[in-house]
């Protein structure tokens, strides 16, 4: 084998291994930040270190500080693993939808039944969403997640629509903060315990996805 040949699989291996290397710290960050998830989402970001991550986790200050730069750096990307699930809850609904009110009906229930069960997880999301508007430095971040929770919003809607034999009566943007608003006010409710209002909401919700729905002639 010639030195040039040589040298080609000596720098083929050594960007295997760099990749390698690269894969198992970011599958490591993944790891990590699924795993204190609950933590953030108990303790939210203004009372959130990660010293106090660290001794409200199975994780060393080390090991947390080695992998994430600080605790931004850690809420972000686990509020993005938290996200890869909840932008895709509803696919399965709509992709087994029959007619727009088993769709509407089924999304509904997952709406609340969501909000229910991960309500501390949503707190955190709400948290970092406003953080982002007094810290530039989650505004990328945020957006992005923001982008694909449209995406999800905007994937029922128009499923809903085409099912109806209607058009969505606004952009994928007017339709996402008006579900969005509903969330989080049944979030805030939900949180101080007033089921009255919260049971409200959701006999309202199928009404409101209507109005965002114009039916053909």
């Amino acid at each position: 084998m010639t030195d040039v040949a040589e040298s080609k699989v000596a720098e083929s291996k050594q960007d295997r291994i760099a990749r390698r290397q690269v894969d198992k710290f970011d599958a490591r960050r993944t790891e990590l930040a699924v795993a204190t998830l609950h933590t953030l989402a108990e303790l939210g970001y203004a009372r959130t270190s990660l010293r106090e991550i660290a001794q409200n986790s199975e994780f060393s200050h080390g090991v947390l500080h080695y992998y994430f730069a600080d605790k931004r750096d850690l809420i972000t990307e686990a509020v993005r693993q938290y996200e890869v699930v909840c932008v895709t809850r509803y696919d399965e609904v709509v992709a087994h939808a029959v007619t727009s009110e088993q769709l509407r009906a089924e999304f509904v229930a997952m709406f609340f039944d969501t909000l229910g069960q991960d309500a501390t997880l949503h707190r955190l999301w709400y948290d970092l969403r406003n953080q982002s508007l007094f810290d530039a430095s989650f505004r990328a971040d945020v957006l992005e997640i923001d982008t694909h929770r449209e995406a999800m919003v905007w994937r029922v809607i128009s499923r809903y629509a085409e099912l109806l034999g209607g058009v969505v009566a606004g952009s994928s943007g007017t339709v996402y903060v008006t579900l969005d608003g509903v969330f989080q006010r049944a979030l805030l409710h939900h949180l101080a315990g007033d089921a009255e209002t919260v049971a409200r909401l959701r006999a309202e919700l199928p009404d409101v996805i209507d109005l965002l729905v114009s039916k053909a002639d």
